[in-house]
């Protein structure tokens, strides 16, 4: 058994320990914390604070803004979305999407002589993309490349 009698608390501390309100333990336990923790670590966040920042900082932002064009790329596990605003749908007959395995490049909106290139955020196939023009908005949905292919490299001396 624990020599439960030998711990350095005596039945006075015991007895103030076993009244105290909950605020009060978290009081005292602060006091100790800060008088056992080195001055220099006496700027740290708190636990709360370091949480609360964790959150906002890694906070998923879905849609994020590319470009001029107003234009939004995200991806999921097996697509990468692009998405663009179109003022009319005219623009669907003038502009030009082309793509390869990291980029979108778009020609000739909003003006004739303009050539957009985005970097997407994944390497996409080259085949199976597909574009779907509904309420104002231009979507292309790209098909991620999963299977990444390595070699090693000897090093030879």
């Amino acid at each position: 058994m624990f020599p439960w009698n030998l711990l350095p608390f005596d039945r006075n501390t015991q007895k103030k320990f076993l009244e105290m309100k909950p605020d009060e333990v978290e009081n005292y336990v602060q006091q100790m914390m800060g008088k056992m923790l080195q001055p220099n670590m006496s700027g740290m966040l708190k636990p709360e604070e370091w949480l609360k920042g964790m959150q906002q900082q890694h906070a998923p932002d879905p849609v994020k803004p590319t470009t001029g064009l107003g234009a939004e790329m995200f991806e999921t596990h097996d697509f990468v979305f692009l998405r663009i605003p179109l003022k009319e749908e005219a623009m669907l007959k003038q502009m030009k999407l082309f793509y390869t395995s990291n980029q979108v490049i778009i020609e000739h909106i909003p003006d004739i002589s303009d050539k957009h290139t985005l970097v997407l955020p994944a390497t996409v196939k080259r085949k199976g993309a597909a574009a779907n023009y509904r309420d104002g908005v231009l979507e292309l949905r790209l098909i991620k490349i999963v299977d990444m292919q390595f070699a090693e490299i000897d090093i030879s001396q």
